[in-house]
Order: C-alpha cells, then sequence, then structure tokens
C-alpha cells in the first residue's frame, strides 16, 4: 500500500583540480580549464516503509568497486539501505580519469574524494526531504539522437563515418527518441526536481582540456530556466552506446560561434521537449509504492588466441614501428586478458509508483533499451546505461559480427555474444519484480 511521498534533492560538486588526468580520447591529457562543474546530483524519495536514492555523477564511467563505496559512506550518513542507492555516471568525456581505459591514466586520489562528495550529496538530499507529490511523462526528439554506426558500401560498418561519405548505405542500427521525465513537486506546486532520460551518448565541444559535465549540465540548466525556478535537474543518460549526436546523412554543421554552442543547442532542444512533456501531466500522485531489486548476473567478456597476445606483445616491444592506436589497443588486448573470464555485475531496478527505472552497467547498445521498454510492465519505463558498475561497451549480437569501433576488443569494448539476450532478460526480469 503506498504511503505519504517524501522527496529531497541535492547537489554536492565534483569538480576535480586543475591537473588532473582527463578521460575521453586516446591519449592521456591533463586539465587546464573549467568550463563548468562536475556534480553528484541525488534524488532521495522515501515513504512510511521504504526510502531510495538516485544518484547521477557526471563522471565518464566508475567501477562498481568505487560506487560501492560511495553506496556504503551514503547508507552510514542516511539509513537508506545500500542495495535502495541507484549510482549511474552521465558519461561526459570532458572530466577526470576514473579508471584506466584506452590512452587515460586513472585519477586515485581523484576518485576517493569523489566518492565521498558523491556520497555526501544523498545526505544533503535527505536533509532537505519535505512532503511531494510526482507525476512522469514522455515527449520525443528524434532530431537530436543518431545511430553512429553506417553500413557501406563496402559491405563493412562503420561507427562516425563521416558526413555525407558517398559509400554510406543506411544506418546499422535504431534510435530511441523518447524523452522521459519525473517530476517532483513540493505541496504548494514548486519543483523539487526533475529526472530525465534520454538516450544521447554526448555531444561534444569546447577546447578538450577544459573540465565540462558537457549537455548533461547545460539540460539542467535549461529545464530550470524554462521552468523559471530553481530545483536540481537530471540528465540519467540512455541506453546509448552507438547513438551520437551526429546526422551523417546531411551536410557537417557550419563552424560554431562558439566552442559550446552545440552542446547548448542540443541541450535547449532537448530540455524543450522534456518540459512541454512535464506540462502534460495533469496528476501528481501524494502516494507512491517505492521499492529497488537487483540480480546480480554473471558477465563474460572475449578471450583473444595466444597468437592475437603475441601479436599485442610484439606491437608494444617496438612502439616505433606502429601508430598510437596500434599500441593502445595492444596494450588494452593484454590488460583485457588478465582480467576474470566471468564476473558478477548488478542489474539495478527502481519503483517509483507506475514509474519503472533499471539501471545496466556499460555503454549500452540502444537496442537493449528499446527491448527492456518493450518488456516493461510499468506504465513508463526509464532504461539508464553506466549504472553501479562499468563494463564497457555492450553491443548486439549482430554489431560483434559486423565489427566496428564498440567491438574492437578493449577494456571499453569486452563483453561476449551472447550479453544482449542475458542483460535484456535480466533487467525485465529485475521490473517485473518490482511490478509484483
Amino acid at each position: 500500500m503506498a504511503s505519504a511521498l517524501h522527496v529531497g534533492a541535492a547537489i554536492s560538486n565534483i569538480t576535480p583540480k586543475l591537473g588532473t588526468h582527463m578521460a575521453g580520447y586516446f591519449t592521456d591529457r591533463l586539465a587546464d580549464d573549467v568550463n563548468d562543474e562536475l556534480n553528484s546530483k541525488a534524488i532521495v524519495l522515501q515513504n512510511d516503509d521504504t526510502a531510495i536514492a538516485i544518484v547521477v555523477l557526471d563522471l565518464i564511467v566508475a567501477l562498481k568497486e568505487d560506487l560501492d563505496i560511495a553506496k556504503q559512506r551514503a547508507s552510514e550518513l542516511t539509513g537508506i539501505p545500500v542495495e535502495s542507492i541507484f549510482i549511474s555516471c552521465t558519461h561526459t568525456h570532458t572530466g577526470a580519469a576514473t579508471t584506466g581505459l584506452l590512452g587515460a591514466l586513472r585519477d586515485e586520489p581523484y576518485m576517493s574524494w569523489a566518492m565521498e562528495k558523491a556520497a555526501d550529496a544523498v545526505k544533503l538530499a535527505c536533509n532537505r526531504l519535505r512532503p511531494a507529490r510526482m507525476g512522469h511523462a514522455s515527449g520525443s526528439c528524434p532530431e537530436e539522437a543518431h545511430n553512429r554506426r553506417w553500413h557501406m558500401k563496402d559491405g563493412t560498418v562503420r561507427t562516425n563515418p563521416g558526413y555525407q561519405n558517398p559509400d554510406l548505405v543506411r544506418p546499422a542500427g535504431p534510435t530511441d527518441p523518447e524523452v522521459a521525465v519525473a517530476v517532483f513537486i513540493d505541496d504548494d506546486c514548486n519543483p523539487i526536481a526533475a529526472l530525465t532520460n534520454y538516450s544521447l551518448h554526448y555531444v561534444g565541444g569546447g577546447t578538450g582540456t577544459a573540465i565540462s559535465a558537457d549537455y548533461f549540465a547545460a539540460f539542467g540548466q535549461a529545464l530550470q530556466r524554462m521552468a523559471g525556478s530553481e530545483f536540481v535537474a537530471i540528465m540519467a543518460n540512455g541506453c546509448c552506446g552507438d547513438i551520437n549526436n551526429c546526422d551523417f546523412a546531411r551536410p557537417a554543421p557550419q563552424h560554431p560561434p562558439h566552442p559550446y554552442y552545440q552542446v547548448q543547442r542540443v541541450a535547449d532542444v532537448v530540455a524543450s521537449r522534456a518540459y512541454g512533456a512535464w506540462q502534460q501531466i495533469r496528476d501528481f500522485e501524494p502516494k507512491v509504492v517505492l521499492g529497488a531489486g537487483t540480480e546480480m548476473m554473471d558477465f563474460t567478456r572475449r578471450e583473444s588466441t595466444e597468437e592475437e597476445l603475441q601479436q599485442a606483445r610484439e606491437i608494444l616491444a617496438d612502439p616505433d614501428d606502429h601508430e598510437v592506436r596500434d599500441q593502445v589497443y595492444a596494450n588494452e588486448i593484454l590488460e583485457v586478458d588478465k582480467e576474470p573470464l566471468v564476473r558478477p555485475t548488478p542489474i539495478m531496478g527502481l519503483r517509483m509508483g507506475e514509474l519503472g527505472l533499471v539501471g545496466m552497467p556499460g555503454e549500452i547498445f540502444v537496442e537493449y533499451g528499446l527491448q527492456v521498454k518493450d518488456a516493461s510492465p510499468f506504465a513508463r519505463t526509464m532504461t539508464v546505461e553506466l549504472a553501479n558498475d562499468y563494463l564497457g561497451y555492450c553491443a548486439t549480437d549482430v554489431a560483434l559480427e559486423e565489427g566496428g569501433y564498440e567491438v574492437q576488443l578493449a577494456r571499453s569494448a569486452k563483453a561476449a555474444a551472447g550479453t544482449e539476450k542475458q542483460m535484456v532478460e535480466a533487467a525485465v526480469r529485475v521490473l517485473n519484480g518490482l511490478a509484483g
């Protein structure tokens, strides 16, 4: 039985210091400026018998062992059970290097500090709990999400093949245009928080060495501006491992007037769809059933042959004769080989009334999210990637056969065939369990 809902929301700053190692490129970069702050944004929902927390971090990725530290501290500060704390990452490519991938060097001191600060946001949100009502709706934004994998005339599939490449045939996969939004208001109808879900990898721009939360931060600013109120506005990234903002069927965009123009433009467009959906909410519920559930899934990575491993060793032994990219992937193959073949990872779901939310731990292809939404028992479902762990790209079985950047073996792309079915089925089971 649902009981009176209380909601609190808060933000904790997790901007790294200048000089920190940055993620998202094939070479190491050091931050020398800050365009906008990185944050840990938290929403806590509580009724008479249940409390859950949703946290979204402006980080490229985060491993389970790091997030577990944040969850444990948040639980100790608030009393919310660890298993009821959901944490995901936005996937900004202009934040700190949170794990050693490709050309990045993990910033250990930053991660220790950031996880403590991430937990603080949950405590701050608890401090701000007050009676609330909740509503949710969906809009659509097909214009800003495009499948970045394309079938080419030579029979291959290429990632980011270039604008109006004459060899383009068709996109290799679908998109998910849904902009789902959950809005939490107080008794005076003032917004406390808004949680939005849209499947767009990131936008990018800027100088490359300036810290930025990318369009995820600009979206939050735009939504508040449209609503004419200050509240915690969160973009929880959807399943978008094969989705970006580039429409390769059209000419390349003209030179932007400033480095962050595209970030702000996309944020404004997506926020307008979220705000439009918000304005269609007619019923804000004061009593909401809450729940959390997790299934541990055995994730299997791919294996290299001894010949492939030896070739990688030879490349690294003679780096002057090989391109940087080849050296990076040679190192990645050897690093992947050190990892366990199978390891458990969490598939976590939340229930907020008739809204279901499920998190999957990697850069999840859009096809996963579409399948989960189609099979979900809830009236509306948010599918969130980079949640509670990081497994790298989780491609479809078809994409694994097709090739391309997202499936070239690395710590950031190691999921074995069968991951798609396994993860989708686990996510649907978690949602069904919460629906009761």
